[in-house]
């Protein structure tokens, strides 16, 4: 669940200042958060432990048939919404201030990476985000080392290929591939 106070800031244009109060809200969760990070990855963990720790970064209960496999990195933790039969691979990372939604029977390869938070070119705004939701439909499988930048939403049914890096929505029931990822087949079922 997205804290309420970053809504505002949510897929509208609208930059989080460096000297903001939500900046010290946003530096306090992390450093919250950090130790919990680092205990999901230096320590031996079952999947039980790995999911008891996840909802402790989450605030959220995951769904007894989400399965994470650490390492399992994210930089703020709390704006991270699981669905149900998800599985993901090693070494994910997850940049999810701007919000990263998982939906059901979602497959995650190693080291994908999905990224909802950007800064603007400009520089005199560069270090000010914005943030921009991931979106992962149902059935959707994101390949080994693929990332997703900020705002996308990847189809139902739909695959990125192994070290795609994907800048604009996929289509449902198609397979993207490439540096930008471009549509190269469609799923037909």
């Amino acid at each position: 669940m997205i804290d309420k106070r970053f809504e505002p800031y949510l897929n509208t244009g609208k930059l989080i200042p460096e000297q903001d109060g939500l900046r010290q809200l946003i530096t306090a969760i992390q450093i919250e958060n950090q130790p919990l990070v680092q205990e999901l990855n230096t320590q031996i963990q079952t999947i039980e432990s790995t999911r008891n720790l996840i909802e402790a970064l989450t605030k959220e209960v995951l769904d007894e048939t989400v399965i994470i496999n650490v390492p399992f990195q994210t930089d703020f933790g709390r704006h991270i919404q699981f669905g149900k039969n998800i599985y993901v691979n090693k070494d994910v990372f997850l940049v999810d201030l701007g919000g990263i939604f998982i939906e059901d029977d979602v497959l995650i390869g190693p080291r994908a990476k999905l990224i909802s938070v950007n800064h603007p070119l400009t520089s005199r705004d560069r270090h000010k985000l914005e943030l921009k939701s991931v979106r992962i439909k149902k059935n959707a499988w994101i390949g080994a080392d693929a990332t997703i930048l900020p705002g996308v939403t990847v189809g139902e049914n739909a695959v990125v290929a192994a070290g795609a890096i994907v800048s604009k929505d996929v289509p449902a029931n198609t397979v993207v591939a490439g540096v930008p990822a471009k549509v190269i087949k469609i799923i037909e079922d």
